[in-house]
């Protein structure tokens, strides 16, 4: 008993009580950073079941070079030819201005057998007017514009039919015009609104396929272009002040041109999606990268303070 020393032992117990409490901590820690990185490699941990569709070939950072002469370019103020002919969906012969003089036009260039891009075109279209208090034939107007002159009068009207029953308001058909045309007149407006496409090569029998930019476009009530909105998704606010402000003819100023583009277009891999992800995943790596420097950091301390 001679040799026992409650004062020599004390410190020594409290130091280990200081370290099981540090290593505690840092367990919790290194727990929490394997969960963060387990959150910022989903690509690694999930692997699809059998017999589910695959996603297809990853995104590629570089554009395909058919895509480099597709672009929207932004003519804020260019007038559009208002004396271009073109047929309605009922099969009467129409000039672009009779749809103008009075209510600013949300204009939107598509075709009508596209199976790619422009029903998500439209359908976004008609979701963002779902939320807008306005009302299409009393307060503006809509006007789509196939850019292929091959589809004819039956086919818009088919799709006039579809897009007024989705938006639900049959009262409003008298506002929504699906017009097709020759190539010259298409030419004239596509150029006037800055919308860029091209024909791909097709085999005898396929449909056709165009490679273009989504995007609509508010045009003042003189045929003005006075905004641009990119994408398939459109924020009922900013169309319903863009209509607003067009009603006024006013002309807004340029969006940022991030495209989303029709061709070989995966709703799964939606490259706006995909860059989002991507952000969040580099977040989540330098928090983990972050609590690893600190953890080695609070290692080192407290072996420099045993030692």
């Amino acid at each position: 008993m001679s040799g026992f020393s409650p004062l020599a032992n004390g410190p020594r117990a409290s130091d280990t009580i200081k370290v099981r409490m540090k290593l505690k901590g840092t367990i919790r820690w290194a727990l929490a950073a394997g969960m963060l990185l387990a959150a910022a490699m989903p690509g690694v941990a999930q692997v699809a079941p059998y017999g589910e569709k695959s996603m297809g070939e990853p995104a590629q950072d570089r554009l395909p070079d058919i895509l480099n002469t597709v672009k929207i370019e932004q003519r804020l103020g260019k007038q559009l030819p208002l004396d271009a002919p073109f047929v309605d969906e009922t099969g009467k012969a129409v000039k672009l201005g009779d749809y103008f003089g009075k209510h600013p036009v949300i204009l939107s260039l598509v075709y009508y057998q596209c199976r790619i891009l422009c029903a998500e075109d439209l359908n976004g279209l008609v979701g963002a007017l779902e939320m807008v208090h306005l009302s299409p034939g009393k307060d503006f107007q809509i006007v789509i514009v196939s850019i292929d002159p091959a589809e004819t009068p039956a086919i818009a009207a088919m799709k006039k039919a579809m897009y007024v029953k989705r938006y639900g308001r049959p009262e409003t058909a008298d506002g929504w015009h699906f017009l097709t045309g020759s190539q010259p007149a298409i030419k004239a407006l596509t150029e006037a609104v800055g919308f860029g496409y091209v024909r791909m090569p097709q085999p005898a029998g396929k449909p056709p396929l165009f490679a273009h930019a989504s995007s609509i476009e508010v045009v003042t009530p003189e045929g003005r272009m006075a905004q641009y909105y990119l994408g398939v998704e459109y924020s009922p606010r900013d169309v319903q002040l863009g209509l607003v402000e067009a009603s006024h003819n006013t002309i807004g100023t340029p969006v940022d041109n991030i495209l989303t583009y029709c061709y070989r277009y995966d709703p799964m891999l939606n490259r706006h999606s995909l860059v989002i992800a991507r952000i969040v995943q580099a977040g989540c790596l330098l928090t983990v990268l972050g609590l690893g420097s600190f953890m080695l950091v609070s290692f080192r301390r407290d072996f420099k303070d045993k030692g």
